[in-house]
């Protein structure tokens, strides 16, 4: 596959994850979760490439009960534990990241399940509710 191929297959989509089933969460949550934007490959996988030509539309929204209450972006950290790490970052250097748990090898297709570690350090449990195009 060629340079222009690889971008042509990689598309913005918003991605909405809904708080599933989990420890702490016997039922799941409808309207608590996340909404946000990502370049994502063929296979349903962030893309970092196009995410590094992209990083200012890739927003994210935390949601409770359907409504916005932080706004935010989606940002990727090198290096640290486990290598790098995709998080939500709500004020930028002020250390409120929520990190997506190996966000880098899931992927976001609907009816997947992927975990989000809060800013207490809390894992939670979400499902992809949808993957829209942007």
């Amino acid at each position: 596959m060629t340079g222009t191929e690889a971008q042509s297959a990689v598309h913005l989509r918003r991605v909405k994850l809904e708080r599933a089933r989990d420890k702490g969460q016997p039922e799941p949550l409808p309207g608590a979760g996340y909404e946000f934007v990502a370049p994502l490959d063929e296979t349903g996988h962030i893309d970092l490439e196009s995410w590094k030509n992209y990083r200012t539309l890739c927003f994210v929204h935390r949601l409770e009960r359907g409504a916005v209450v932080e706004r935010g972006l989606l940002v990727h950290k090198a290096g640290g534990k486990g290598g790098a790490t995709w998080a939500f970052d709500y004020e930028l250097g002020e250390g409120d990241e929520e990190a997506g748990y190996r966000f880098g090898a899931h992927a976001f297709k609907t009816g997947e399940y992927v975990s989000v570690r809060d800013e207490d350090g809390e894992l939670h449990t979400y499902r992809v509710a949808s993957v829209m195009p942007v």
